[in-house]
């Protein structure tokens, strides 16, 4: 999605490694930031809206814009599919807001393929140990959950080699500098730079050419 202002991110961590925390705090302290809300076929849980936690949609629709070629990337999981809509991610790029995409490695890859050059920023924990006493902190899920948890947190955690950056959540206020510097580095690139202000460059160029 080159010429655009806004810039694309994909974020991707194991479970219970603190993104979605991360990626909220950033939030709240810069501007013209969001993160993509996909499209499933799932029933919203309790508490969920939608447009603003996912787009519900049917069966039936999620395979027509498949079919039209509609997401920039999908899955089928545990017998739902999600999807990131390609139209959404360039409206919200062409108004010059960075957006992040929260998707594992496999999702990473198809954005890449369709989208050359998306900065890939994967967050790990400080050890196994650490990770797990996180999960089991939550509260929220049982020992054998913990343990499937874990299990695919080390599967996911063989891709990181595959993302641009690398953070290491230990310190939660170091790891949201170092997010808010990559972003705020990839914002001030050129190739960004060039695309928010055209106009400037084509005049300042002009006038030092002469």
């Amino acid at each position: 999605m080159q010429d655009l202002s806004g810039n694309l991110f994909i974020i991707s961590a194991p479970s219970g490694a603190g993104k979605s925390s991360l990626i909220q705090a950033l939030l709240t302290q810069q501007p013209n930031m969001q993160v993509s809300v996909s499209h499933t076929t799932r029933a919203p849980r309790p508490g969920e809206v939608d447009g603003v936690h996912y787009h519900f949609i049917s069966v039936d629709e999620f395979l027509l814009r498949i079919k039209n070629d509609e997401f920039l990337e999908w899955a089928e999981v545990f017998g739902n599919y999600y999807g990131t809509s390609r139209q959404g991610i360039r409206d919200s790029l062409q108004q010059g807001i960075d957006v992040f995409l929260d998707i594992d490695w496999q999702g990473a890859r198809q954005i890449r393929a369709a989208a050359p050059g998306t900065l890939g920023i994967f967050i790990l924990p400080p050890s196994l140990t650490e990770l797990e006493q996180r999960l089991t902190n939550r509260g929220t899920d049982s020992a054998e959950v913990i343990a499937k948890r874990m299990a695919q947190a080390s599967s996911e955690m063989q891709h990181a080699d595959e993302y641009d950056y690398l953070i290491i959540n230990d310190n939660f206020q170091q790891a949201l500098s170092e997010l808010e510097h990559i972003v705020l580095s990839q914002r001030n690139s050129y190739s960004s730079q060039h695309s928010r202000h055209q106009g400037l460059l084509q005049q300042l160029l002009a006038i030092t050419a002469k």
